[in-house]
């Protein structure tokens, strides 16, 4: 099969637009003001983190008997919680129970945190995820799944029931992982990536996947991008809002050393100057709603099938209702400009 050029594989149309809670809720409820805005707005989707509070799988199923029907979305999940086939199952029940296409990503989690619910680190992370993400996506297809590998046993298979489609997802912010994705899953899930770097660096990486050696041919995973933004307002601050929302990330490694690859610097040592980096850049999104949807529009140009609004900064120094608003506004702005 001859490859493709990244330039063939970009987006023909502007990408979907969903939306992301993105905290550790102490009650799933928390989250119903987000549901009822996707289905107000008609939002492509809802997306959880992984939780250590209310467990995400189990808020999910909660939202979906208190809120209306809506479809649902993981960004990510950890790997070291669960064995392949407990999270096939808990993937296929959220099919289930919601009735509507799931999309459930996974990703590695720190070295100290796999430390702790296993004897060490993975000594490959992406040797554990292509293991994972595989037996995970072949147990969803059905069939008896043989796997003895470096970091999980399975023989098994899932009953047989009919069920909405399921994406498996791959939590991707280097070209290593996202050459996984495109080996295993169906969608490479982004998080804090600027749009070039998707598409010089992580969209070529996933066409080298596709076209492995002695591998059949797969489709391009899916890439949804995870965006941060705040609309500009009176005595609001970018700058502070960013830090608030990415603090956690900017002092871990992966996520500074994918920045600086990108041309953003960033450093764990310094997370305050790591935040106005990414105001700067243009990777933390702010001004009018009109300004934010230019630029998620943007992402088009990239291969991104589908952004995702992360309201982070607003929600933790304003509150619930105006993480809301400004999610509302934007979704109006960007569906203005493309109707």
């Amino acid at each position: 099969m001859t490859p493709q050029s990244p330039l063939s594989l970009l987006s023909a149309r502007p990408p979907k637009l969903s939306v992301l809670f993105p905290l550790q809720p102490d009650h799933p409820s928390l989250a119903l003001p987000f549901v009822d805005l996707v289905a107000r707005t008609g939002a492509n989707r809802l997306w959880l983190c992984q939780s250590l509070h209310a467990e995400t799988h189990q808020s999910i199923a909660y939202l979906a008997a208190k809120g209306p029907r809506i479809p649902f979305g993981v960004s990510v999940t950890l790997m070291p919680l669960r064995h392949p086939y407990e999270a096939a199952l808990q993937a296929r029940s959220l099919a289930l129970i919601t009735d509507e296409p799931v999309v459930v990503g996974y990703g590695t989690g720190t070295p100290d945190f796999v430390s702790g619910l296993r004897p060490g680190p993975y000594p490959s992370p992406l040797t554990a995820a292509r293991e994972y993400l595989a037996s995970v996506r072949a147990l969803l297809d059905g069939g008896p799944v043989t796997h003895r590998g470096d970091y999980h046993h399975l023989h098994a298979r899932l009953p047989p029931l009919d069920h909405p489609p399921i994406e498996v997802g791959a939590g991707v912010l280097r070209p290593g992982m996202a050459r996984v994705a495109a080996a295993t899953a169906d969608t490479a899930i982004t998080w804090l990536t600027p749009p070039d770097y998707i598409r010089d660096t992580l969209l070529p990486a996933t066409e080298i996947g596709t076209d492995a050696p002695h591998q059949v041919p797969r489709p391009r995973p899916r890439i949804v991008t995870v965006v941060h933004a705040a609309i500009a307002r009176p005595g609001r601050n970018a700058k502070r809002a960013a830090l608030a929302g990415t603090h956690t990330h900017l002092t871990a490694t992966p996520y500074t050393d994918m920045l600086r690859r990108a041309g953003v610097p960033a450093h764990p040592s310094n997370p305050e100057a790591g935040a106005a980096a990414l105001v700067d850049h243009n990777v933390f999104l702010t001004g009018t709603p009109t300004d934010i949807a230019t630029s998620l529009t943007r992402h088009a140009e990239s291969g991104v099938d589908e952004v995702v609004l992360n309201p982070a900064g607003v929600l933790l120094t304003e509150g619930t209702p105006a993480a809301v608003a400004d999610l509302e506004e934007i979704i109006s702005a960007y569906r203005t400009m493309h109707s």
